[in-house]
């Protein structure tokens, strides 16, 4: 199975030495997140604080359980996948602990040796370059079955 950042191989614990996704792009996913989640918050519950977080929070569980990447992680190329299989979407379980991890703000802040923060160490994840696959991993690669130049007459 490709990596999601090199396509050679799964991503394991012991290759993810240093962070994928670059702190910049991580924090701009970020802040489209918090700026769509306000939006929708100013829309329909008069901008309410804590109905921004929990806009923001339902949004965050959904897409990364569902997709494994929220809208600002599409927009920077990046996504979350299962630290052991390197494989995503990395479903509702892994989901809720990460989201309920990155609403507490203190573990995102807090980084361990290998660059991840301790909301993807919690949940299993690490979030990292999105890798737009052409076939999928387990289809062959070399050209594909079909009429060739000379037969087509």
């Amino acid at each position: 199975m490709p990596s999601p950042s090199t396509g050679s191989g799964p991503a394991r614990p012991a290759d993810v030495t240093e962070p994928g996704a670059h702190l910049g792009r991580r924090l701009g996913a970020l802040v489209i997140d918090w700026v769509i989640a306000s939006l929708i918050s100013a829309g329909f519950f008069q901008y309410h604080p804590m109905a921004t977080l929990a806009v923001f929070g339902a949004m965050t569980f959904l897409l990364l359980a569902t997709l494994g990447a929220t809208i600002g992680h599409r927009l920077f190329g990046l996504r979350v996948y299962r630290m052991a299989t390197g494989t995503a979407p990395i479903g509702p379980v892994q989901s809720l602990i990460r989201t309920a991890c990155l609403l507490l703000l203190i573990p995102v802040a807090v980084a361990g040796a290998d660059g991840r923060g301790l909301h993807d160490t919690w949940a299993g994840t690490f979030i990292d370059r999105f890798a737009a696959r052409a076939t999928p991993p387990s289809a062959p690669s070399g050209p594909r079955p079909g009429p060739s130049a000379s037969s087509r007459g």
